[in-house]
């Protein structure tokens, strides 16, 4: 018996052969269609043609009329795919060619523009591998024709960005009879974003029947909205086909612009030929394959008035799924033998050059339209990229490709110019943003690389995606524009050195542990955890145990912690009881970090250089796994040290620059100075030796200027200047401090005791200091053993080179003798600059007063002298030096002869002027003493003495023969001599400019660039040494 045909419009007129050659029919939806030369129906039901074209390629405008009965009601009949062609597997029906998947996701057709610049990336692509001319001018000009051409195209659609989030929307809406946004608003706003889209990228005779077809698809949206809002819930069957307009209307559009474009390409809705069926099994044991979505799956629905329209139909949206039923996207599986037949069977009835395909869509075994899930549009032009035994599938996206990475929180990641399929799914895994591993299923299979490109940068390489072949041939990755080309290159020979591809991290994780003697040699004790955690329907994304038995701990997310703990108790309730489990707790609050790398095995010292680094920002270790292929090591971190991990460990493998946040306290002659010859060097530190220093923080004792990065061209000083912000240490090193730069710097440029005040608390944070201020470690005995608790304490650095001798390695050279086991006897130097310059002049000829004066016109001295005539100076740079080789003296046990008269001292109230005007009445001694020593060929030196052999430090005015090195020194060098068991009859001597501002910044810059390469810097330059 002949039962009749519905009308696919829902108008439930019957369809037959005298309806369809006449006018009889009376529904006006489908005499709109009608009307339409293109207009087909194959064997199919109401729901077939749902979201079909009314225009095809001309091959497909062929009336293909079938009658034969199917329910109008039902959505389980076929979409409209001749299921009477059935080809043979060993049999292949498409045309000669290579075959090119290129795939554009929603990022890249968000607007007009990015539409036109689809296109345009298209045609170029298209004439650039030689195929069938862009337009019939352009043919003639290349004197080509389709059958010549031996370069192929097929480009997988997604939706407009936005559109299938506002379609999952409606469909919650209507379920939850949403008052406020009800679903005909949102159906009117996706009518306007593709009408809009339509109008200003095809012209008028061009776009007609693509919004009628429009028109007509959101008519049939309405009504199956309709039917959801009266039933309150929606079959899997419904959802899919609500969810799958967006990718048809992008498609559509795209093959009438291409086609406007005089590109000559087919249509086709991946529906027609892409089978699928569903998983028996779901990924979790707690999740189930909802058929029906009803308003009780969508979680809290009372209580949300008081919510804005909008992110009340967000959070419905969100509540639906994380309600505890968990509801599960149904696994999809290809049956690739039927695709594979359709779709050879397609390409002969479209002989073409070019196919547009929707993504993300296909059908069941019935014929029932249904949806690949999330990211479906990758999986889509995977699945084509298979079938077609394409030579490439590439994933056209906002992004260069596979970072490193994460560039939000590692500024300075760089594009990874090629991923073996290993490490891309191991990177997937673990939240990289790549494709999911689902995606490169169908790839591997056939061994299609993959690459991922950027829409917006057309000309960048991408990732390549493939079986490991000689990186050696791949062009060096792009990176931010804040790194220059040759840095990247020196990183990436530095990355494939080192065997370490890319990292990534995984957030809000808990760690569950069992604990307990009782586990110790008994069997089975990891299949019941795992048991228990399968029965309670977790997944486990890492385990740990130790060979001892005596723990064993399994990572769950965060959100399923207190049920992980509750199924571990329960399996383990008689050991818990028996004591032989002591204990089942939770570790919350901790994230993954992944470091990925096929070839880590071949490297060693991978694990060391990975937990020296975390180890140098002071990062905790609660958990490591690594498997034997050694592909991934996971580590698990607090979450509030992800990001300074995830910053050092990239670091730690050159994949980013040995990057340092910088303050810098201080901005008189010294600090000035330093900024100014940092900022000199910034760019010859990044190209020769990968070190990144950027200054983001700059004070003195009244204001300070936070920023990012001082940039090379920012007048510093009068940003400062305008700088409305007062100083706040404690802001100023929590700025300084940032999570996402691995390493913290605080250079101390200034005399202030206020400022080393706070060293303690800044080492103990794990901020390193590199100082000039001799205060702290001249300071009481106390502060200095306290200073270096705190620093051992957080594994942070404290250098202060510039504390003795300015840029003269005096505290270098002294550990190098201590380190090598060399024993100290006596330090003897000329360790102020000022009394060096003053006694090289004074030799009695004229006053010692007209010296000083003369000294003090030409800058040699502070504003007020008497802070170098004192001796202070010196005697702090000696107790220095006798506490780096284990001598605890306080200031106070020095003996130090000051050369200012007791009655001129600032403490007695005499200033400045005072203490010049009458200085002269004091030259008389030390006149005298200059002419004896004079009489026996000596001269006068200002000389600290450390003696090791007496125990006692000194600092006072002694003679020495003009041959001596102390008698030879001119200017205001200093000079130090070590005397050691090594060094004895002739000591070891350091001699060199020890004052201004330049030599002082000069040994606070090297300090930096010495705390950069205890950091992992590398000792010499990074270029190329072939000659």
């Amino acid at each position: 018996m002949s039962h009749p045909q519905y009308c696919w419009c829902g108008c439930h007129h019957p369809l037959n052969t005298q309806t369809l050659r006449s006018n009889h029919h009376a529904c006006r939806t489908y005499k709109e269609q009608f009307k339409s030369p293109s207009f087909s129906i194959t064997k199919s039901n109401r729901f077939s043609n749902l979201g079909k074209s009314s225009f095809m390629t001309p091959a497909q405008q062929k009336p293909s009329i079938s009658v034969s009965y199917t329910n109008p009601v039902s959505v389980s009949a076929s979409i409209g795919v001749d299921q009477s062609t059935h080809v043979p597997l060993t049999t292949s029906t498409r045309q000669e060619g290579h075959w090119q998947v290129h795939k554009f996701g929603g990022s890249s057709l968000e607007n007009v523009e990015c539409f036109e610049r689809v296109s345009g990336l298209l045609q170029e692509k298209m004439l650039e591998s030689n195929v069938e001319s862009v337009t019939h001018k352009s043919k003639r000009q290349h004197g080509q024709t389709a059958e010549s051409s031996q370069q192929r195209f097929f480009i997988v659609v997604s939706a407009v960005r936005g559109v299938t989030n506002i379609l999952e929307r409606l469909i919650y809406s209507a379920i939850a009879r949403n008052k406020d946004l009800h679903y005909l608003e949102g159906i009117e706003e996706l009518r306007d974003i593709h009408e809009n889209l339509i109008e200003r990228l095809l012209s008028p005779e061009e776009r007609h029947s693509l919004l009628a077809t429009l028109s007509s698809n959101l008519r049939d949206l309405r009504d199956l909205l309709r039917a959801v809002w009266i039933a309150r819930s929606a079959s899997v069957r419904i959802r899919d086909l609500i969810m799958g307009y967006g990718e048809l209307w992008c498609a559509q559009l795209v093959w009438a612009l291409l086609r406007s474009k005089g590109v000559q390409c087919s249509f086709l809705d991946a529906r027609d030929v892409l089978v699928t069926r569903t998983a028996s099994i779901t990924s979790n044991r707690n999740e189930f394959l909802l058929d029906e979505l009803t308003l009780s799956d969508l979680g809290n629905v009372n209580g949300m008035e008081t919510i804005e329209p909008k992110k009340r139909l967000d959070k419905l949206t969100a509540d639906s799924k994380t309600s505890k039923k968990m509801i599960a996207q149904p696994r999809k599986i290809i049956d690739w033998d039927i695709s594979k037949s359709r779709l050879d069977s397609w390409l002969r009835q479209n002989p073409t050059q070019v196919v547009v395909a929707t993504g993300y869509i296909a059908c069941d075994a019935d014929g029932v339209p249904t949806t690949l899930g999330r990211n479906g549009s990758d999986f889509s032009a995977s699945v084509f990229g298979r079938i077609l035994e394409a030579e490439s599938i590439t994933i056209w996206t906002d992004v260069d490709g596979v970072y490193s990475a994460d560039p939000r929180v590692v500024p300075d990641a760089v594009v990874i110019p090629f991923l073996s399929y290993k490490e891309a799914a191991e990177l997937a895994y673990f939240g990289a943003d790549v494709l999911h591993p689902d995606t490169m299923s169908p790839a591997i299979f056939s061994s299609i690389p993959i690459r991922i490109r950027n829409t917006f940068r057309p000309h960048a390489e991408g990732t390549l995606i493939g079986n490991t072949v000689s990186e050696s041939i791949l062009t060096i990755p792009s990176s931010p524009s804040n790194v220059s080309p040759a840095t990247a290159s020196a990183k990436a020979n530095v990355k494939n050195s080192r065997g370490v591809k890319g990292f990534s991290t995984v957030k809000d994780i808990a760690l569950v542990n069992v604990e307990g003697t009782g586990m110790i040699g008994v069997p089975g004790i990891a299949s019941r955890l795992f048991e228990a955690l399968y029965s309670a329907g977790l997944s486990v994304i890492m385990i740990a145990q130790a060979s001892s038995e005596y723990s064993i701990c399994s990572v769950v997310p965060g959100s399923q912690a207190d049920l992980a703990v509750e199924a571990v108790r329960y399996a383990f309730r008689t050991e818990l009881a028996e004591g032989l489990v002591s204990s089942v707790d939770t570790l919350r609050n901790c994230s993954i970090l992944a470091v990925v790398g096929e070839n880590m095995q071949e490297v060693p010292g991978v694990s060391s250089r990975l937990f020296g680094s975390l180890s140098r920002v002071g990062v905790s270790v609660r958990a490591v796994a690594q498997g034997s292929s050694e592909h991934n090591i996971s580590i698990v971190v607090d979450s509030k040290d992800e990001s300074r991990a995830l910053r050092a460990s990239h670091a730690a493998f050159y994949l980013s620059d040995q990057t340092l946040s910088v303050g810098i306290l201080g901005t008189g002659t010294v600090g000035g100075t330093l900024i100014n010859q940092i900022r000199q060097q910034i760019e010859s530190l990044r190209l020769e030796f990968g070190v990144d220093i950027r200054i983001r923080g700059i004070a003195n004792s009244k204001k300070m200027l936070l920023v990012d990065s001082l940039q090379g061209t920012v007048d510093w000083n009068a940003e400062l200047e305008q700088e409305q912000q007062s100083c706040n240490l404690d802001m100023f090193a929590k700025h300084i401090q940032d999570t996402s730069i691995p390493h913290a710097v605080i250079c101390d440029c200034t005399a202030s005791d206020v400022v080393t005040e706070k060293y303690a608390d800044w080492l103990a944070q794990g901020i390193h200091l590199v100082t000039a201020n001799k205060k702290a470690n001249s300071g009481s005995m106390k502060r200095y053993i306290r200073l270096r608790e705190a620093q051992r304490a957080a594994n942070s650095h404290f250098l202060y080179e510039a504390n003795v001798g300015a840029g003269l390695p005096v505290i270098s050279s002294l550990r190098d003798l201590i380190r090598t086991g060399d024993k100290l006897k006596e330090i003897e130097g000329i360790f102020s600059g000022t009394l060096s310059y003053i006694f090289n002049e004074f030799d009695g000829s004229e006053s010692f007063s007209t010296v000083v004066k003369r000294a003090k016109d030409k800058g040699y001295t502070e504003p007020d002298p008497r802070d170098d005539l004192s001796g202070m100076d010196v005697a702090r740079k000696i107790i220095i030096l006798a506490r780096e080789i284990g001598l605890h003296f306080e200031l106070s046990d020095l003996q130090v002869e000051s050369l200012v008269p007791e009655e001129l001292r600032a403490d007695k109230g005499v200033n400045v002027e005072t203490f010049l005007r009458r200085l002269p009445e004091y030259d008389e001694e030390l006149g005298r003493l200059a002419l004896q020593a004079k009489e026996n060929n000596q001269v006068l030196r200002y000389v600290g003495v450390v003696s090791v052999e007496q125990h006692n430090c000194r600092v006072e005015l002694r003679r020495y023969d003009q041959v001596h090195p102390f008698g030879r020194l001119k200017g205001s060098d200093n000079i130090v001599s070590f005397r050691t068991w090594r060094y004895d009859n002739q000591p070891l001597v350091v001699q060199g400019p020890g004052a201004g501002a330049d030599v002082t910044a000069g040994g606070v810059f090297a300090d930096l660039l010495r705390l950069a390469s205890y950091l992992g810097a590398p000792s010499s330059p990074m270029g190329d040494f072939s000659f």
